[in-house]
């Protein structure tokens, strides 16, 4: 049996933080529980071949997870309809703002998603996003800028003026 030292403290640990990670890309707990957890699984197998850093390469796993997923033909479960019970604002400018962008930031394609949680959330330079995805510095780029413009665009947040909106995205989720 291989060595698994320090598997279990890692996740321990790191969960909650690679949590948050799977969130934002799904924006769904229930699914990010799941991604995670396919993460963890696919970690422990190759955790006897990690060096010093096993969370960029969950992060990894758990990124190119994601886009996988969204990428197979079949569909798994989707819910339909709103919740029988309306969300009370509670007046502040950020949770309004980010109400308006969490549905916009669900309407990008999932590579894009990716891209920009990547980069403002978990406040990575465009070569670690590009390591983690695989693909190129150049791609990140236009990814972003591509996200980044869909989001101007979009008349749901305010058009133009997405950049206090931007701000409350890279402020992060507390839920």
């Amino acid at each position: 049996m291989a060595d698994r030292t320090g598997y279990d403290e890692f996740v321990v640990t790191r969960s909650p933080r690679l949590l948050r990670v799977a969130y934002l890309l799904t924006r769904d707990w229930g699914e990010a529980e799941d991604l995670l957890q396919t993460a963890l699984m696919k970690a422990w197998f190759a955790w006897p071949r990690l060096d010093d850093a096993p969370e960029a390469y969950v992060r990894k796993i758990i990124a190119t997870t994601f886009v996988s997923w969204r990428r197979r033909l079949w569909t798994r479960e989707v819910t339909h309809g709103d919740l029988p019970d309306a969300a009370i604002a509670d007046g502040t400018a950020t949770v309004d703002e980010r109400s308006r962008l969490w549905p916009a930031l669900g309407r990008l394609p999932s590579r894009q998603r990716a891209v920009l949680v990547l980069r403002f959330f978990e406040d990575m330079t465009e070569a670690q996003v590009a390591e983690t995805l695989g693909c190129s510095i150049g791609t990140v780029k236009s990814q972003t800028s591509k996200a980044l413009a869909k989001l101007r665009a979009d008349t749901a947040i305010g058009g133009p003026d997405v950049a206090s909106a931007q701000v409350a995205f890279e402020g992060g989720v507390t839920a």
